[in-house]
């Protein structure tokens, strides 16, 4: 019995040892993570910003309980615009953080991130998360009623669009009707018109007309010259009795060349 305590209690203060090693080394891990996040802050002062990430990263390697670390180079990418790597900081430091504060303020800052993306409902969601942790914050409040205000904007403009495309699809389909509509008129015109000029090239009786006449000819009878229907006596008779008649014109023009004009009376003065 004696042997068996014994070995129970070397293996108890075996077992302690390894927890207050593991305890030791992983406050020593966590002391050297926090020295090089306090490197990378300096450097990223310094505008120093790749070996700040560098720095930050290798804090981040040596001790999971270092919330800072991803926290601020979170935020470093978020000032440049890198968002996609911004997030991913911010919610590895949410899931590493124990303390609220350091919670409130990584899904704050998620909820910007989602806001930068127009993903309002997103955003809504994590700084309701900040705001379980920190319910005192107003900037928090402040950006979770301005996220609902332009979900709702976002909503009526996505319903908005869908009744413009509708319209629009009607729009085009009327406008189609009526072309296929105008066409088909076109046609029917095409073809009463040529039904038309076939018809008129018969007459009554269904046979094929002849030419007619334009306006203002006469038909071709019409235009050939009359067989004149004078005699030849007839036609001697009549140029003597044009002659005649000239003589006597001719006389009695020499008669007035003789006697000559007719005296008028001086007037008195």
């Amino acid at each position: 019995m004696n042997k068996i305590y014994l070995l129970l209690s070397l293996c108890i203060s075996a077992t302690g040892m390894a927890q207050e090693e593991k305890k030791d080394n992983s406050e020593k891990d966590l002391k050297s993570s926090l020295n090089l996040t306090w490197e990378a802050n300096q450097e990223l002062s310094e505008n120093e910003f790749i070996k700040a990430e560098a720095d930050y990263r290798r804090a981040i390697s040596k001790s999971n309980e270092n919330a800072i670390a991803p926290y601020n180079l979170g935020t470093a990418y978020y000032k440049k615009e890198s968002l996609e790597e911004a997030f991913g900081r911010f919610k590895q430091a949410g899931e590493l953080a124990d303390a609220k504060p350091e919670k409130h303020k990584a899904f704050h800052n998620m909820g910007n991130v989602f806001m930068k993306n127009e993903e309002y409902e997103k955003a809504i969601e994590a700084y309701k998360e900040a705001l379980r942790n920190n319910p005192e914050d107003e900037e928090t409040r402040y950006n979770l009623a301005l996220a609902k205000a332009l979900a709702e904007q976002q909503k009526n403009k996505d319903k908005d669009g869908g009744k413009d495309e509708d319209a629009e699809e009607d729009e085009d389909s009327e406008n189609k009707g009526k072309k296929d509509q105008e066409d088909q008129q076109q046609d029917n015109k095409e073809k009463d018109g040529g039904e038309q000029e076939k018809d008129e090239d018969k007459d009554g009786d269904g046979k094929e007309k002849k030419d007619q006449p334009k306006q203002g000819e006469k038909p071709d009878e019409q235009k050939q010259p009359r067989k004149s229907q004078l005699s030849p006596q007839q036609i001697k008779n009549l140029l003597e009795a044009m002659q005649n008649e000239e003589n006597k014109v001719q006389e009695k023009m020499n008669e007035k060349k003789v006697k000559g004009p007719k005296s008028k009376n001086a007037k008195d003065w």
